[in-house]
C-alpha cells in the first residue's frame, strides 16, 4: 500500500512537497534533488513526518 510523504528541504528546512511511495519496497527514508521555490535552488529534499 501506498503511504503518503512529505519531502522538507535540507536548506531552509520548508516543506515543499507531498509524494506517494510504497513503505513495503522502500522502508528508509526518501531523499531527492528538487527545486526549493524558498532557496530558490535545487537541493536535498528528504522525507519527514
Amino acid at each position: 500500500m501506498r503511504e503518503k510523504v512529505t519531502l522538507a528541504c535540507t536548506e531552509c528546512k520548508q516543506r515543499n512537497y507531498n509524494t506517494t511511495k510504497n513503505k513495503k519496497q522502500h522502508p528508509d527514508r526518501m531523499e531527492v534533488r528538487k527545486y526549493c521555490r524558498f532557496c530558490k535552488k535545487h537541493t536535498v529534499h528528504k522525507e519527514t513526518k
